[in-house]
């Protein structure tokens, strides 16, 4: 089934401005100097740009009233109202597919969850921090880190969306009518109820990339580079989701001979999907904008980025030590692993500032027996462990 959207039409860019066109600037009592006013006006904007970029759909993964069943009652405030972090082109989408946000939500969570365990061993371990920008100023940077946070949340709307379809939950979609692969065996029949991952691929790409395509920017600018890093993972965080799905296949047939087979096209387990973004990662492209206004990589004797691999524009932050300017929370009191030569062994993790050693008191289930019928009973262990702890 194809993707039926209505047309994302930005809206029109109105000028940001301290006075109306053609009103005069003055007071009764005298006037402002051209000086201050330049002043206050750069002000003005730069704390416009600080509350755009602090904003993000991402904040649907945490909780918000896209969870709670109420917003649906008829006479409460509508739903799209109430959700922080949409762009004017989402909240478009949101009153078109109300039934869709739930979902988004879901794609969104997936993909925090999904980061924050592909970087549990980092110095940045993908925390988020209690606001709608989820991740904190640290995604005003583009980074290596921002590159997979984007790819990652878009590949995680691909996987609820495709699997909501699947389970009949939205209106506009069903199961995946994907063609049938030619390498599949002719007495095997292709049917079921597969996941719609094209449904999933299509309306995400509108969703997600919406924020970003609505923006404007000088050609040029640092602020159009970023929009073109953003759009690039996001659509490389899709494709490995669309990527990654293969063919299911079920048996049947007397006491199971497995005489005739049906299949389907399955959605990959999503940790397949984060392992394969953060090798993307570890790989990722440093990119630079053109005189065209095109991103082109720094190092021009590696081969090109694909659109499946991550592009980054900036230089990581230090993640060693707090820095409100950046975003970075600093690796003080994270737990380390003293035997470990990685990055979770606390010289690196620690980054040189050494550890603090504490005993503490771990308790767990122990010497399991399974009792007929039908039930497992277990003893409880304590046991006294070590750990470390950064400086």
């Amino acid at each position: 089934m194809e993707l039926i959207l209505a047309p994302l039409v930005a809206p029109a860019q109105k000028p940001i401005g301290i006075l109306s066109p053609g009103v005069a600037l003055g007071t009764a009592g005298g006037a402002m100097s051209s000086k201050f006013f330049l002043m206050a006006l750069a002000t003005f904007f730069s704390f416009a740009q600080v509350v755009i970029e602090a904003n993000s759909w991402w904040s649907l993964g945490m909780n918000n009233p896209v969870q709670m069943s109420e917003v649906y009652i008829i006479g409460a405030q509508p739903l799209c109202s109430q959700l922080a972090g949409l762009s004017q082109g989402q909240k478009k989408l949101c009153h078109l597919y109300q039934d869709h946000m739930q979902y988004i939500g879901e794609g969104a969570k997936t993909g925090i969850k999904e980061c924050q365990y592909q970087f549990r061993h980092r110095r940045w371990n993908c925390s988020t921090v209690d606001n709608t920008s989820v991740f904190g100023r640290v995604m005003q940077i583009g980074s290596r880190e921002t590159a997979f946070t984007y790819a990652v949340s878009a590949a995680g709307v691909v996987n609820a969306m495709s699997r909501a379809c699947r389970e009949g939950e939205l209106s506009t979609c069903g199961c995946s009518r994907a063609a049938r692969p030619k390498d599949l065996p002719r007495d095997w029949l292709w049917g079921g109820c597969g996941d719609n991952i094209d449904y999933g691929y299509r309306f995400a790409k509108e969703f997600v990339d919406a924020r970003e395509r609505e923006r404007i920017h000088a050609k040029g600018s640092y602020e159009s580079a970023r929009i073109l890093m953003n759009l690039h993972n996001n659509e490389a965080g899709r494709r490995t989701v669309y990527n990654l799905a293969d063919v299911a296949c079920k048996c049947h047939g007397v006491s199971g001979s497995c005489s005739l087979k049906t299949c389907w096209l399955q959605l990959a387990d999503f940790r397949k999907v984060g392992d394969a973004l953060k090798e993307k990662y570890d790989s990722a492209a440093a990119m630079r904008l053109n005189s065209r206004g095109k991103l082109v990589q720094v190092n021009s004797r590696f081969n090109s980025p694909t659109t499946q691999d991550l592009v980054y524009i900036d230089p990581s932050p230090d993640y060693c030590v707090r820095n409100e300017s950046t975003g970075s929370l600093g690796t003080q009191g994270r737990l380390c692993n003293k035997t470990s030569e990685g990055m979770d062994g606390c010289e690196l993790m620690c980054c040189g500032r050494g550890y603090d050693q504490f005993k503490t008191v771990q308790t767990e289930r122990c010497h399991c027996k399974f009792h007929w019928c039908c039930y497992v009973k277990c003893k409880k262990c304590t046991e006294i462990v070590d750990q470390f702890v950064c400086k």
